[in-house]
């Protein structure tokens, strides 16, 4: 594929270049594994804490209190009692039933915990961009080795509404070695930050009050809060493989980058795009990205849930298919067990995978975060995982809500209530 990012040629990258520009940065020299679920990934991460020297950063929506999730606390732990920093921050509403468990397995070891935008009392739904919640799924050590993805702390086959299940959840993260952790941990860092300071805002301000030099001391907390780094140099690689960009929604400068990353994808593919998203309900400009590829030639196929956890995400999807059916797009529901994945593939050589759905939360509302790699060798194990995914499938071939007062009663009744949501939550744009 032709290149889409904002470092094609061999000038030199500002350390945080990568969240200036609204296309993503390519960082060469990285080495990238693809793991399937919990099962691949819990084991890494332990391994990766287990030989922290430093830092381990880690922030997620979902740190459950299963044996799971314990053992992943359990390293988190035991790496601070050998005097690794460490410092975790979950969201308040994924992480809300299982926070005292959490604050007595990582607390006393010395690990800092903090959560983002806690849910303590009714009155903290009223503040405002409650609705947008930390999603990202990042854990980061010794600034070399990074993880993203979709995969929260929980056990696979452990549903929190559903309860226990024999198959476990599709789901996918990716592990890198490399520059490419470098934001990532800057992302982390930012993130833990300002849900420590808005916690303890009382304190804080006491703080700055009281200080001998008011004034430096809200600068630093102010150059804490902020994604980009205090130092100006990086050394920039030639490029070479693999090739990793890390691209975040937030709600500041980057707004709407995994969303441009996905269809800048879609527009320039030229034989197939692979789609893999339990939630999906896009925008006008994504569909259209979509149908404009369908009608060229390209090979569009999407892997959504057939096994639904929330039946309103469901309905959201489905009033769709007429849509893109009758374009050529090619649908699929899995089957065997719920699906959690978001991943996303274009030809052979483009991949992206992390925490970000093709919705109105991800897209436009919650803190989301994507790797994207240009490399044939990772794009080709994602797709083995597609391709024995699509065999566990319902293909559907004719919509279940195609004409008529039922399919524009559907319609309706999800554009309304994504609507209603968005504005809800404080976006005003349209959708």
């Amino acid at each position: 594929m032709p290149p889409t990012d904002a470092s094609a040629d061999d000038t030199p990258v500002h350390p945080g270049a990568w969240y200036v520009f609204s296309r993503p940065v390519f960082f060469g020299h990285n080495e990238v594994r693809l793991l399937r679920g919990g099962d691949e990934l819990f084991p890494r991460l332990i391994e990766a804490i287990g030989h922290a020297l430093h830092e381990v950063w880690l922030a997620t929506y979902i740190f459950y209190d299963d044996s799971a999730a314990e053992a992943v606390a359990l390293a988190l732990a035991a790496a601070a009692r050998r005097g690794v920093r460490v410092r975790v921050v979950v969201d308040g509403f994924g992480s809300h039933r299982s926070l005292p468990t959490l604050q007595r397995w990582l607390e006393p070891a010395g690990v800092h915990f903090t959560v983002f935008r806690p849910l303590e009392r009714w009155w903290n739904w009223l503040q405002p961009g409650q609705m947008r919640r930390l999603h990202q799924k990042l854990c980061v050590v010794d600034g070399q080795r990074a993880f993203v993805g979709g995969i929260n702390l929980i056990d696979d086959r452990n549903d929190i509404h559903h309860g226990r299940s024999e198959r476990p959840r599709l789901d996918f993260a990716a592990e890198v070695h490399g520059p490419a952790a470098m934001p990532v941990e800057q992302t982390v860092r930012a993130i833990w930050t300002r849900a420590a300071f808005g916690q303890d805002w009382r304190q804080e301000v006491l703080n700055l009050v009281r200080s001998a030099r008011p004034v430096r001391s809200a600068r630093q907390y102010l150059r804490r809060l902020r994604i980009l780094p205090p130092h100006p140099a990086l050394p920039h690689g030639d490029g070479a493989p693999v090739q990793v960009a890390f691209v975040v929604r937030d709600n500041m400068r980057q707004r709407r980058a995994i969303e441009r990353s996905l269809i800048d994808a879609i527009r320039l593919a030229e034989r197939r795009v692979d789609l893999v998203t339990p939630y999906f309900y896009p925008g006008h400009s994504f569909r259209r990205a979509l149908i404009k590829a369908a009608r060229r030639g390209v090979r569009v196929r999407l892997l959504l849930q057939g096994k639904l956890d929330y039946r309103i995400a469901g309905l959201a999807a489905r009033v769709l298919y007429d849509e893109l059916l009758v374009e050529g797009i090619e649908i699929y529901e899995y089957m065997p067990a719920f699906l959690h994945a978001k991943m996303a593939m274009a030809d052979e050589d483009w991949i992206t995978v992390g925490s970000s759905n093709v919705d109105p939360l991800s897209l436009l509302l919650n803190l989301e975060a994507n790797l994207v790699v240009r490399d044939e060798a990772l794009t080709a194990a994602a797709s083995r995982e597609f391709e024995l995914a699509l065999t566990q499938s319902l293909h559907i071939t004719v919509a279940p809500l195609r004409r008529g007062w039922a399919a524009m009663l559907g319609r309706g009744l999800v554009a309304w209530m994504a609507h209603w949501y968005l504005r809800l939550a404080g976006w005003n744009e349209r959708y």
